[in-house]
């Protein structure tokens, strides 16, 4: 900021010496008498008016934040027009190198970098890429893996923190290492600090690489999940260092600290999801404020959790997953665009801005370094995160009905990536911590390892492990519905084994939904299901159109006999309950068909093609809907000529029967006389 300043006043001065005051003395009036001594001479100075004016201190703060933007959407522009790099180098790793020019720049010329403040971060950067992420999360990987994934995030993250505080502790305690005042809850603080895998770095390198879908979602859920133990464990331990003491009794609070931390977060969400869902029961008229309502009641619920010391990211996912299927039913497709483009671009920005000002905070400073304390702190975080891993999953496999194999084990122990969170952690350390410097710059030390290293790295590793890659095509209609019927099939075999498990309680969960929750959630009769007879009928006449097009069947029938032979069949009886079982199975695969063709392929870093769009515009959907009904007419209007034509050659067909009958009988009556 001060160099920009330093620039305007040189273009200041440029202008004011182009621009010359005008003096001119004004006459002075003398006086005689008494009167004169009280005159004196009165000289007034004209400057010469301003025709250019220079207040960047007006426009400072806006002016900076348009400017780092700026500068972050070019280098993410440039990423992406050189294909050799990208392929290569982690947009991530490029974006912490920009920031470290531009911090190297700023230190140069004699100004003071700034710094990601831990404020910045949480309030204004986190929270658009969680939302991002929360809003278009895969749920039913998400809800399949949750056992997992919160092994992973809960006890994963307690024995990273406990196993790396302990290590660190013992060896703060060797002379030769010169740490010797730092205590056991400061490097346990130090250890819960830097155990939480980061979501906004996973979804950075992940997403490059189109990992397969289970391995995504085990690290990707652990990144959000364990937000919660780390806040908890930050704060537990925070407090017991400025104490001093730890009773029992604190540690049984710090237990029932997380389950509020947690819960809380989640309720504290869902409450907020479905106020946006009934707000958007009543936005029909008003089409143009529908995203808002979803931003602003995400981020009202991110804020209110905050402001209880709640888990944010909890709150942010939660709302996310809640309002979703309930707002895209009512809001329009218009209004949907808006919010997948908005949150793209959004979530996108911030986390180029988070990369940048983490490279310029790195040249800030101020650090103290300690080479053995920063090693064995990179050290441990590999060990204890593949240890971790090795032997949650041992234990996960024995409940498991689809293993994690060794190549799946490695990969979610070397995607374990440190972030900004960490950083920003560190930073909310006070000033009067004795140990905060070297913490900063162990933490720092970290995540370029984690980012640099394993982020560069794991693409080429993917590739030579041969580790599935995520299935790029849709699935087709048949699988869907094949997959709708597994799970109708599961539940019922649970239910006759007496277990209620994951899909009992799913199903029950739906009719809750389908019964109660989308008739007060959703505007209009859009929560009723299409009907299955009439869903038949205009497939049975949409290929009734393509086959007397193609010429299968002919426009003109030539006989009765024809006539009768394209009657249409009987269809055969079925029960009522076997038809409500159709029902109910095909019902939840139409429902969900505009939802799912709306959340295809989503990513953060790419959008659909122009053609791929205009397949579901409301323009080419009206348009189909009226080709449809042109063809509807045609085809009525065929069918009517038919109609007529069968009716005269009836017609006629009685007409020769008479005259073969009146000839016979004429001819009858010649032979007897």
């Amino acid at each position: 900021g001060d160099f920009f300043l330093m620039l305007i006043r040189f273009l200041r001065f440029v202008f004011v010496g182009i621009g010359l005051p005008i003096e001119a003395s004004a006459p002075a009036y003398q006086s005689h008498g008494t009167e004169g001594s009280h005159l004196t001479n009165i000289t007034n100075t004209k400057k010469a008016f301003p025709v250019l004016a220079v207040n960047y201190e007006h426009v400072r703060k806006p002016f900076e934040i348009a400017l780092w933007i700026l500068l972050a959407l070019l280098m993410k522009l440039g990423f992406h027009l050189i294909p050799r790099l990208s392929a290569v180098v982690p947009e991530s790793c490029l974006l912490i190198v920009v920031g470290l020019l531009v911090g190297g720049l700023i230190k140069v010329i004699g100004e003071e970098p700034p710094v990601l403040d831990s404020q910045l971060f949480f309030l204004c950067l986190l929270p658009p890429i969680i939302l991002d992420a929360g809003y278009f999360l895969p749920i039913r990987p998400f809800t399949e893996n949750v056992g997992t994934i919160l092994v992973f995030a809960v006890i994963g993250t307690l024995w990273n923190a406990f196993f790396m505080g302990g290590l660190l502790y013992a060896l703060c305690q060797i002379e030769s290492v010169g740490l010797s005042g730092v205590d056991l809850l400061a490097c346990l603080l130090f250890g819960s600090i830097v155990s939480a895998v980061d979501p906004v770095a996973v979804l950075a390198v992940f997403e490059e690489i189109h990992i397969n879908e289970l391995v995504h979602i085990l690290v990707f859920g652990e990144s959000l999940l364990n937000d919660a133990v780390t806040v908890v464990l930050y704060n537990l331990f925070e407090e017991f260092s400025k104490v001093g003491t730890v009773t029992v009794l604190d540690v049984f609070l710090g237990v029932v600290c997380f389950f509020v931390v947690s819960l809380g977060g989640v309720l504290v969400g869902a409450i907020y999801g479905f106020l946006a869902a009934f707000t958007s029961r009543f936005t029909s008229h008003t089409r143009v404020i529908e995203p808002l309502f979803v931003f602003l009641y995400s981020y009202m619920a991110y804020l209110s959790s905050e402001m209880f010391h709640l888990s944010g990211i909890m709150a942010l996912i939660a709302c996310g997953v809640v309002m979703r299927p309930y707002v895209e039913a009512n809001i329009s497709h218009k209004s949907y665009t808006t919010i997948k483009y908005f949150l793209k671009m959004w979530s996108s920005v911030s986390e180029t801005l988070i990369f940048i000002f983490l490279g310029v905070s790195t040249v800030a400073g101020p650090h103290a370094w300690n080479w053995t304390f920063v090693i064995t702190t990179v050290i441990l975080c590999l060990v204890s995160r593949v240890l971790g891993v090795i032997g949650l999953t041992f234990i996960i496999n024995k409940f498991r009905i689809v293993k994690l194999t060794k190549k799946d084990q490695f990969i979610v122990a070397y995607g374990g990536l440190r972030g900004a969170i960490a950083f920003s952690l560190g930073y909310l350390l006070s000033n009067s911590h004795q140990m905060r410097n070297l913490f900063l710059t162990a933490i720092i030390t970290v995540i370029f390892f984690t980012v640099f290293v394993q982020g560069m790295t794991i693409r080429p590793l993917v590739e030579l492990l041969a580790v599935k890659k995520k299935k790029e095509s849709k699935p087709s209609i048949n699988e869907e519905i094949h997959t709708e019927f597994l799970d109708h099939l599961l539940t019922g075999v649970e239910g006759v084994c007496g277990h209620y498990g994951h899909y009992h309680w799913k199903e029950k969960l739906n009719r809750f939904n389908k019964t109660y929750v989308k008739r007060w959630l959703i505007a209009g009769e859009n929560f009723k299901e299409p009907e299955l007879i009439a869903f038949y009928r205009k497939m049975e006449l949409k290929q009734a159109i393509m086959m007397v097009e193609s010429g299968q069947l002919p426009s003109v029938l030539p006989s009765t006999i024809s006539m009768q032979n394209i009657q249409p069949r009987a269809i055969p009886r079925v029960s009522k309950k076997r038809e409500e079982e159709i029902r109910r199975i095909l019902r939840a695969n139409l429902q969900n068909n505009k939802q799912k063709m709306r959340s295809r392929s989503y990513s953060r870093h790419t959008l659909f093609d122009a053609d791929e769009e205009d397949d579901v515009s409301e323009v080419r959907l009206r348009k189909t809907k009226m080709e449809m009904e042109r063809r509807v007419s045609v085809m009525e209007r065929r069918v009517s000529v038919m109609e007529r034509r069968v009716s005269v050659m009836e017609r006629e067909g009685r007409w020769r029967g008479r005259v073969s009958v009146m000839e016979r009988e004429g001819k009858c009556d010649g032979e007897g006389g």
